[in-house]
């Protein structure tokens, strides 16, 4: 297996970037966009500034916007060019726990029945008022009676995305910040996997993609810092479900030291998110069917999405040119 940490930064390495940089069997990459510093170094990272990504033979680099966190899809197709099998999607500020371990479906790990729509999957690591980014606000104080139906989880089950939590400023919504934001420690209650049409929105803060659902790392670019992330985990998981792959999430992973944030531009941001989640889902399962792959489910789905408004028409010309990248790596 091919380990690969990815990560863009606009700042001096942190500590989270040093401490990914050491960690043995794995890869780190970082991409620079036009605030990184033009000195940046850290010793054991592949660091991708603006001017080399002018000069790297990747369609996508045309169009990506700067200053926007799609410029993470540079690291992804560097890192599949040099044979990754393994990619661990994260953030300067996530500072790993331990070794970084790709979770497995063991004798401890659920599965959540199918067929339960959105759910909030923290409830399951916490008593805490507390929910992910991107989960619909009418379903923060959704009943907990999914708890209870839970079973043990097969063995043969394909889980090809896992998300890790964030001990400390685990990724949640401004609404959370602004009126709570107490800090949160998730108990280790080990892995949890979802079955199909019930959904949790996933983040790019902790988590693992394996080398065939590689297409679904795909970030839009047409919408804002605060949804790319969680608009590619509505997209993934209907698809996952047609593949009959799945999504696990498992115990908090790294810990968050959370960069300077402005709550309030974060708001502004997410307002999408909050307005825009549940239709997205609802575009992009009647967009897809059986007959498909993976790539054109993706085709469809932002086809789609553009059709309803969700993301620009500019979106399809890039997510081509993204497709095209892996077709000429693969």
């Amino acid at each position: 297996m091919t380990k690969y940490i990815i990560i863009t930064s606009i700042n001096k390495p942190t500590k989270a970037v040093k401490s990914f940089a050491n960690l043995p069997e794995w890869h780190t990459i970082v991409v620079g966009d036009r605030k990184t510093p033009s000195d940046w170094f850290c010793e054991g990272v592949d660091f991708i500034s603006v001017s080399q990504q002018a000069s790297v033979n990747f369609k996508i680099c045309q169009l990506l916007p700067f200053n926007h966190y799609s410029r993470k899809m540079v690291g992804y197709l560097a890192a599949i060019q040099k044979g990754a099998t393994l990619i661990f999607d994260t953030d300067d500020d996530n500072i790993p726990k331990d070794q970084i371990v790709l979770p497995q479906v063991d004798n401890k790990a659920v599965t959540i029945p199918k067929d339960l729509g959105f759910i909030n999957i923290y409830q399951w690591y916490t008593n805490q008022m507390i929910w992910p980014r991107g989960l619909p606000l009418k379903f923060v104080k959704k009943s907990t009676e999914w708890m209870n139906k839970v079973v043990p989880a097969s063995d043969n089950i394909q889980v090809q995305v896992w998300q890790g939590l964030a001990d400390g400023d685990p990724d949640v919504d401004a609404i959370y910040r602004l009126t709570n934001n107490t800090p949160c420690y998730f108990h280790n209650r080990g892995s949890l996997v979802l079955n199909s049409k019930t959904i949790t929105p996933f983040n790019s803060q902790a988590t693992f993609f394996n080398k065939d659902c590689f297409p679904l790392l795909y970030l839009p670019a047409t919408v804002s810092f605060r949804f790319t992330d969680i608009l590619r985990g509505i997209v993934a998981q209907p698809i996952l479900w047609y593949k009959n792959w799945y999504l696990g999430f498992t115990n908090p992973i790294v810990f968050q030291e959370r960069n300077k944030h402005d709550f309030m531009k974060d708001f502004e941001q997410e307002v999408p998110v909050f307005l825009q989640v549940e239709k997205a889902l609802e575009v992009v399962e009647k967009a897809l069917n059986s007959s498909m792959s993976v790539t054109e489910m993706l085709m469809a789905a932002y086809t789609a999405l553009n059709h309803h408004k969700i993301v620009d028409y500019s979106e399809i010309d890039l997510l081509q040119r993204w497709l095209d990248d892996l077709r000429s790596l693969y």
